[in-house]
């Protein structure tokens, strides 16, 4: 149910009423009991948040944001880089041709 602004512009006495929109509207003050009582414009009170409300989350491209963050999470580091012109790890050196393994 909406919620509406009156205000008496006799009295200047206002309240906000929790009313149907079928509800007849009042004109009887709260306060000082004429007739002045008046219902104000007021702007929503709603939001629209997340995806999937707008005509531009729908046009191609990138998909509709998730909401899920990419980078690290607050508290750990990132994961180092490797540079791919470093060279590889060197191989275990193999035992001499002739030598022998045995003890």
């Amino acid at each position: 149910m909406p919620i509406y602004a009156y205000r008496c512009e006799a009295c200047g006495f206002a309240k906000d009423v929790l009313q149907k929109i079928s509800d007849p509207q009042l004109t009887v003050c709260l306060s000082c009991g004429k007739e002045t009582f008046k219902k104000q414009v007021t702007a929503a009170g709603f939001q629209l948040k997340g995806t999937g409300w707008y005509q531009t989350d729908f046009r191609g491209g990138t998909p509709p944001a998730t909401g899920m963050s990419t980078g690290p999470m607050e508290g750990q580091k990132p994961a180092a880089k490797t540079d791919a012109a470093e060279p590889a790890a060197a191989p275990a050196a193999a035992p001499a041709a002739g030598a022998s393994t045995s003890a």
